[in-house]
């Protein structure tokens, strides 16, 4: 299943290239998550991803995706940073640090069809 992570608040595309970083640290996730092609308007060079997506398939990837995103959530920052999750269908999940104990069970309720 594909899941898209964005970013909301700070600086969405400083916050996102954290987010890959961090998670490309993870063994179980590695390969799994990689920025969206990015397609750029007419006149620009070039253009970065503003969603990263997550390829998860199984129980397993779902958790390690969970556990990672709370850590990352939990890290001291300057600013308010929401992590937003979107499954194929448009099911979309909001997680931020004011609700990152709960971090898996909204993971896997954009994932319901994944279990």
């Amino acid at each position: 299943m594909r899941i898209d992570l964005s970013v909301q608040g700070g600086e969405p595309s400083g916050e996102l290239a954290e987010l890959a970083d961090w998670l490309a640290q993870e063994d179980e996730l590695r390969g799994l998550v990689k920025p969206a092609p990015a397609v750029p308007v007419p006149r620009e060079l070039g253009v970065s991803s503003d969603v990263l997506v997550a390829a998860v398939g199984s129980g397993g990837a779902i958790s390690v995706l969970a556990a990672s995103l709370k850590a990352f959530l939990a890290q001291p920052r300057r600013s308010d940073v929401t992590i937003v999750l979107t499954a194929p269908d448009g099911r979309r999940v909001e997680i931020d640090a004011k609700r990152v104990r709960d971090v898996e069970a909204l993971v896997r309720q954009v994932c319901a069809d994944v279990e």
